[in-house]
């Protein structure tokens, strides 16, 4: 089986092709695999390490706190449909959003009945971030211009007197 980074898929998507998603005013987070972009379509990536200054500091363990969740969720919905997501999908890629919106709608409907996964269960078997530099294409002007705004948004407001230790590594 040929493996294809990320970026490459991306590349090729007809998401990035036709650059309608995600609706203006919202952005996709994403890796450092991947290149910071604001058009076609709003891909936003951390810094590269070393990061230069508090606000790309700041701004990296916002993006990673916002990944983090992300990932989670896929974990718990690997773990509530192992025999689907755990496979390859044997379904049309064209069912492959349906497939996933009525895995997430009777997932939904589990937890409202009470039928919660225990929290270590959703733990991810895959939990390894790739190299920052794996499969990258540059990254946009305007991506990049567009982080540095977004970084200095989060940095303004970090003001509040718990935010002095944020981010520190334990």
């Amino acid at each position: 089986m040929k493996s294809v980074h990320d970026a490459r898929i991306l590349k090729n998507s007809p998401i990035y092709a036709r650059g309608t998603y995600p609706p203006p005013g919202y952005f996709i987070l994403a890796d450092g695999g991947y290149p910071c972009l604001q058009e076609p379509l709003a891909l936003i990536t951390p810094y590269k390490r070393p990061v230069r200054g508090m606000a790309e500091q700041r701004f990296n363990c916002h993006h990673s706190r916002g990944r983090a969740i992300i990932e989670r969720a896929f974990g718990v919905m690997k773990t509530r449909f192992r025999c689907i997501f755990l496979e390859t999908l044997e379904v049309h890629h064209k069912f492959v959003p349906k497939v996933v919106t009525a895995c997430v709608i009777l997932h939904n409907i589990c937890v409202g009945v009470g039928d919660d996964l225990p929290p270590d269960a959703a733990a991810l078997e895959d939990n390894q971030p790739p190299a920052a530099d794996e499969g990258a294409c540059g990254e946009s002007e305007s991506g990049a211009a567009w982080r540095v705004a977004l970084a200095n948004e989060v940095s303004a407001l970090a003001g509040a007197p718990q935010d002095h230790d944020y981010c520190a590594q334990p």
